[in-house]
């Protein structure tokens, strides 16, 4: 079939087209905008204004709906996911309904009537996306679970269950406990918003909790009351093993929980304060990195072509050691898992030994740390190079015992891929000295230092042209006559990246690679500007200048570079 070049096209000229779509999607459970866009090819922002267009219906987008409040006492939670609708209220009171199909009366007329008396007004609709009324119900469901939890009256008298075992919607609200809903219910959606960490603060006023995505920390909720912050930090201790009665020191600990038919370890760290005790759940979803990248390899991380083969060249040596360096939370363990997957070819022996085994390599032998148990990275190091490997994967170099194993494995013909925290690659020898580590032998054993960054990029939904004005311009040492070929995005936030104008990351890198010349002035400990001007005339370029070329191409915008790099 033809498609007609628009959509008011067909509410105009071609009815059978949409009442075929309205029929096609009453059966499949579909939007009507899906449906459309199978129909037509056209965006599926296009097709709901050229919807909206007809009804004099005003397109909502998740921007939008975030600058209201939900009305979940007037529709719950439950009944907006359920009905793919929203009630917003408005600053002076009046309440707004979304919906995604402006055909479904029934649907604005139910919504109507939630509305009732309450609307100082008549009730005014909206046209919206589903992913867009989708994502302002997800940015509010821990809220409006919180609200839920704390209010009389709501406990459903069902026996609390091993309700975190599996966590879910339904499981979620199937808790009696309002401290054990609010744990179940704060995992649930972080791991659902794709969070790293969750950060759970103890207030003057009880509760703030806070999710980690894309590296940048966003705050989720916030639960009054004293006397909830400390169930809520009692019932993460049950869960993780931990002494609930101390609460002057430190404690670490873990658990497991099921999502979505997997199993997710968490990591827990309790911290006293001023006002009680913090808490931080570190999320380890070893199935999220194939999720987030697909296949896992050096391309899909996002690296430029120079970048690119300069790390195959070091991963594929015969010998030698790569260290790979950044802050946490930089991608340095995903890097090495990608150059591990390429390389290894079942001829040779891959012996890792990690804290913790973030992802299962086929084919790799895998070595967790356990430190209560006494298998720290030194001990395993030294047992490995008993177990006849090629190539060595050490998680992370600590202290000056693991840093002379590795760098003696990479004198003695192994090939030694590991990380240490520095912030870039020039800072990693002052790391290495104040171990006391040897420079003659360490610049022998080392190829080459990777330092990284990951950087949100622009959604490629909601990125508009902008232009920056002198002064941002200058934060980043550049003038007006250096951009005149930069094409400058910004993001203005919409459901596909939860009003954040980003949506996923790249991977940025400083790469040095040593000669001669470089591994001669870190032995005569020369003065790191003369380290850095061989290394940059050799032809390594700075993290910022790695970022900038992200910001000329539109894919990521002046703030967050200087969110994540140094000035070059």
């Amino acid at each position: 079939m033809n498609a007609p070049a628009t959509v008011s096209g067909i509410l105009a000229i071609d009815p059978a087209v949409l009442a075929r779509a309205r029929a096609a999607s009453a059966r499949a459970g579909r939007t009507l905008v899906d449906e459309l866009e199978g129909e037509t090819g056209l965006e599926p922002r296009q097709l709901v204004r050229a919807l909206a267009a007809p009804f004099g219906l005003v397109v909502a987008e998740t921007a939008d709906m975030l600058a209201y409040a939900p009305a979940f006492d007037l529709l719950p939670l439950a009944q907006a996911l359920a009905r793919r609708c929203v009630l917003l209220r408005s600053p002076s009171r009046e309440l707004i309904g979304v919906v995604a199909d402006p055909f479904d009366l029934d649907l604005q007329t139910w919504l109507g009537a939630r509305a009732g008396a309450s609307a100082r007004a008549p009730l005014q609709t909206r046209l919206a996306l589903a992913a867009d009324i989708q994502a302002y119900l997800s940015k509010h469901e821990e809220s409006a679970r919180a609200v839920d939890t704390l209010t009389p009256g709501v406990a459903d008298g069902k026996r609390e269950g091993k309700t975190t075992a599996v966590l879910s919607f339904a499981s979620v609200n199937e808790a009696a406990s309002p401290a054990v809903r609010l744990v179940n219910s704060t995992l649930y959606d972080a791991l659902k918003a794709g969070a790293s960490d969750i950060h759970l603060e103890s207030t003057a006023l009880g509760l703030a909790v806070k999710y980690r995505i894309d590296g940048v920390l966003d705050h989720a909720t916030s639960v009054n009351g004293i006397e909830v912050a400390e169930q809520v930090i009692s019932r993460l201790k049950v869960l993780a093993e931990l002494d609930i009665s101390e609460r002057r020191i430190p404690q670490d600990g873990s658990f497991r929980v099921e999502s979505n038919q997997r199993e997710i370890d968490l990591r827990v760290s309790i911290m006293p304060s001023i006002h009680g005790e913090d808490a931080v759940i570190r999320i380890l979803d070893k199935r999220a990195m194939i999720e987030a990248y697909g296949a896992l390899t050096l391309e899909a991380l996002g690296f430029d072509a120079p970048s690119l083969a300069t790390l195959r060249g070091l991963a594929q040596e015969a010998y030698g050691m790569l260290l790979v360096t950044g802050p946490t939370g930089s991608g340095k363990t995903t890097t090495l898992y990608a150059a591990l997957t390429e390389i290894n070819n079942g001829r040779e022996k891959i012996i890792t030994i990690e804290d913790p085994v973030e992802y299962q390599l086929p084919g790799i032998l895998q070595i967790p740390v356990n430190e209560k148990k006494g298998l720290t990275f030194a001990k395993g190091l030294r047992s490995i190079l008993r177990h006849d490997p090629d190539k060595i994967m050490v998680g992370e170099i600590r202290d000056r015992e693991t840093a002379e194993i590795a760098v003696q494995s990479a004198l003695t013909g192994h090939l030694v891929l590991t990380t240490v925290h520095a912030n870039n690659v020039f800072d990693v020898f002052g790391r290495f000295t104040h171990m006391g580590i040897d420079p003659y032998a360490f610049v022998s054993a080392l190829n080459g230092i990777w330092a990284q960054r990951l950087v949100r990029t622009n959604c490629p939904h909601c990125a508009l042209a902008y232009r920056p004005d002198d002064a941002e311009l200058a934060s980043v040492n550049l003038a007006r006559a250096d951009v005149g070929h930069f094409e400058f995005k910004q993001g203005k936030g919409c459901g596909d990246c939860r009003g954040t104008g980003y949506k996923g990351r790249r991977s940025i890198a400083e790469i040095l690679t040593l000669n001669d010349e470089i591994r001669e002035l870190i032995v005569d400990k020369k003065p790191i500007r003369q380290i850095k001007a061989a290394a940059h005339a050799n032809g390594t370029r700075s993290l910022r200048l790695a970022a900038l070329d992200l910001v000329q191409r539109g894919l990521t915008t002046i703030a967050e570079i200087k969110r994540v790099t140094l000035h070059a």
